[in-house]
C-alpha cells in the first residue's frame, strides 16, 4: 500500500458512513490526476519522498475529510472531525468510569434493585453532561479561531506536523493475524475439554482437587458454603458439556476452521447465568454451628459475604461491559455494511 492509498484510507476514517466509497473514488481520481500532472512535468514517476511532500502540501487526512462534512453551524468543518472523535472518546470513558464507580458503590452499600435502577437512570444524564462540556469547549475554540485568527493557530492544516509514511497500512491491518485452526488444535481442544470436565465432576467427592491442602482446613473450619454454590457448580457443568459437544460436532462435521464467533458469543451470554445465580443470594458463607460460634465468627462471616458480593458484582459488570462492547462492534459493522451497500 503506497502513500496515496494510506492517505485515502486515513481520510475514509473521518468521512460520514453514507457515501464513503463515492467520496474516496472521486478524491482518488482527483489526486491521481494531480500526481500524473506532476509526473508529466518531471518526466518521471514521483519518488516516495516527493509523494510524501506533495501530500503534506495538500493537507492532513482530517482536514481533507472536513471538506466533505455536512454544513455545521456551532462547530465548523475544520474542527468537526476532531470534535466528533473527542466526543465519542469522552463519552465512552465517561460511561466506563461511571459504571465502575456505580458498581463499587452498589457492592459496598445495601444490595437492592432500586439502587441499581437509580444508577442506570443517571447514566444518560452523565453522558449528556459530558457531551455538553465537550461541545462548549470546541465551540469556544471555533469562536476564538474565527474571531482572532492571528492569535489562534489552526489545529490542522497544510503545515501540520504529520507525514504520509506514518499513516497506518490498512491493508495489513485488515489482514487476519490469527492462524487458521488446524485439525490437531481441534483435537487438543476436545481432549483438554474432556479432561477438564472429568476433573470438575470429581471435585465434589475429592475437594482437594480444587482446594489442595486447603480442603483439610475447610473441613475442620467452622465455615461452610451455602446451597447456592451447588447450583453454581451444576451450571458450570452444563456450560462445559454444551461447549464440549459444540466442539465435537465441529470436529465430526469438519468445520473446525470456521468462524467461532457464534460459539464465543453464546458462551459469554450463558456464562452470566452462574453469576446471576450467585448474585440472587445474599449469603454465600455460613457457620456450621451458629449457636456455638456466632459470637466469635459472626463478624468474619459477614465480612466474607460482603467481599464476595463486591467481587461478584464487579466481575459481572466487567463481563457485561465486554458483552455490550462486542454487541456494539457487531452492530456497527453491520450498519456500515448496509450503509456502504446503499451508497
Amino acid at each position: 500500500m503506497d502513500h496515496l492509498d494510506r492517505f485515502l484510507e486515513s481520510v475514509r476514517k473521518y468521512l460520514p458512513w453514507q457515501g464513503q466509497d463515492d467520496i474516496i473514488a472521486e478524491l482518488r481520481a482527483n489526486l491521481e490526476s494531480q500526481r500524473e500532472d506532476k509526473e508529466a512535468e518531471l518526466g518521471r514517476p514521483l519518488s516516495a519522498e516527493e509523494t510524501e511532500a506533495w501530500l503534506k502540501q495538500i493537507g492532513s487526512p482530517m482536514q481533507m475529510a472536513a471538506h466533505y462534512q455536512p454544513q455545521r453551524y456551532l462547530i465548523g468543518p475544520a474542527f468537526f472531525p476532531i470534535y466528533w472523535f473527542v466526543l465519542r472518546l469522552a463519552m465512552m470513558w465517561a460511561a466506563a468510569v461511571y459504571t465502575i464507580v456505580s458498581v463499587v458503590q452498589i457492592a459496598v452499600g445495601p444490595s437492592n434493585w432500586p439502587a441499581f435502577l437509580d444508577a442506570m437512570l443517571r447514566l444518560p444524564g452523565v453522558l449528556i453532561t459530558t457531551a455538553g462540556w465537550v461541545t462548549v469547549i470546541f465551540a469556544g475554540i471555533e469562536f476564538a479561531t474565527v474571531r482572532y485568527p492571528s492569535l489562534c493557530r489552526p489545529i490542522t492544516g497544510p503545515s501540520g506536523d504529520w507525514a504520509a509514511k506514518t499513516l497506518p497500512d490498512f491493508e495489513k491491518a485488515m489482514t487476519p493475524k490469527k492462524k487458521r485452526r488446524t485439525f490437531a488444535h481441534a483435537i487438543a481442544e476436545v481432549v483438554f475439554g474432556t479432561l477438564f470436565l472429568a476433573w470438575w465432576l470429581l471435585v465434589p467427592q475429592h475437594p482437594y482437587l480444587l482446594w489442595g491442602p486447603g480442603a483439610a482446613f475447610l473441613k475442620s473450619s467452622p465455615f461452610q458454603l451455602t446451597p447456592v454454590w451447588t447450583d453454581f457448580y451444576w451450571c458450570v457443568v452444563v456450560l462445559n458439556v454444551v461447549q464440549l459437544a459444540w466442539r465435537i460436532v465441529d470436529l465430526v462435521r469438519r468445520t473446525w476452521q470456521g468462524e467461532r464467533r457464534a460459539e464465543q458469543f453464546a458462551v459469554k451470554i450463558f456464562g452470566l447465568i452462574p453469576l446471576i445465580l450467585l448474585l440472587s443470594s445474599n449469603v454465600w458463607i455460613t457457620l456450621k454451628d451458629p449457636a456455638a460460634s456466632q459470637a466469635q465468627y459472626g463478624p468474619t462471616v459477614q465480612a466474607i459475604n460482603q467481599i464476595t458480593r463486591m467481587s461478584l458484582v464487579i466481575v459481572s459488570a466487567i463481563i457485561t461491559l465486554q458483552l455490550l462492547w462486542e454487541i456494539g462492534q457487531l452492530s456497527l459493522a453491520y450498519y456500515r455494511k448496509r450503509a456502504a451497500a446503499k451508497s
